[in-house]
């Protein structure tokens, strides 16, 4: 599909299509405090379209509604909550160094090393598995530590011209939302107990260096302070 004929305009948003490097914006619009319309979505559909079996991975919370919407439309869906990976991997550490000894293993251990040994075990797939990834929000809640390390991966992981869908707060976000698909254009925010906390209101200019090795980025910009984005590889 090409990516440039995708750019358009339309009531429910707008969206300027550019190179890492170059800003994009846009708007949409929120049907309602739950439910919003996703030009984001949209997109990502319609650029896995042509292929015969997609395959997606989802890093946000196991949603059933979001895995019948997939394997209803013949794609293949690998998910894996990362957020709740990365916390619960943090409690263990602190744990195992509350408990160990004194004098052994009490040392500071640096949030690089963590970022390191939690994706010895953390997105673990062969290079170039999935056609798309659906990251949410994910990348809001990441340590700075952990977020170059884990867009190197997610690189990696997908094929050339694979797609991810990412979302990202215009100002800390007030409350926790997981996420699950309604239809092709809609997607519904769940309030959930908070899992994390809000680590970082990114600017333009951030996000695209994090996406630095992508060739091509859109972005819509919501009334409800969140924003969409969409990177090719």
């Amino acid at each position: 599909m090409n990516w440039t004929a995708k750019t358009r305009a339309s009531n429910a948003g707008t969206a300027v299509q550019s190179k890492p490097g170059a800003g994009s914006t846009g708007s949409a619009t929120s049907p309602s405090a739950n439910f919003r319309i996703s030009n984001g979505l949209k997109e990502f559909l319609q650029h896995l379209e042509d292929e015969k079996t997609p395959r997606i991975l989802d890093l946000g919370q196991v949603s059933q509604a979001t895995l019948n919407f997939f394997i209803e439309k013949g794609y293949r869906v690998t998910t894996e909550d990362s957020l709740r990976s990365w916390k619960e991997f943090l409690s263990a550490e602190e744990e195992g160094l509350r408990l160990a000894p004194v004098g052994n293993g009490q040392q500071k251990i640096s949030q690089a090393y963590l970022a390191e040994k939690f994706l010895e075990t953390g997105l673990r797939y062969a290079e170039e598995s999935f056609h798309g990834v659906l990251a949410w929000d994910l990348l809001d809640y990441f340590d700075a530590e952990l977020l170059p390390r884990a867009m190197e991966r997610l690189y990696s992981l997908l094929q050339p011209s694979g797609i991810i869908l990412a979302m990202f707060h215009s100002r800390p976000a007030e409350r926790f939302h997981r996420y699950r698909i309604v239809d092709t254009q809609t997607i519904e925010m769940l309030p959930a107990p908070t899992l994390a906390v809000h680590a970082h209101v990114f600017q333009n200019r951030e996000i695209l260096d994090l996406f630095g090795k992508f060739r091509s980025s859109k972005t819509f910009v919501g009334r409800d302070q969140l924003r969409e984005a969409l990177f090719l590889k």
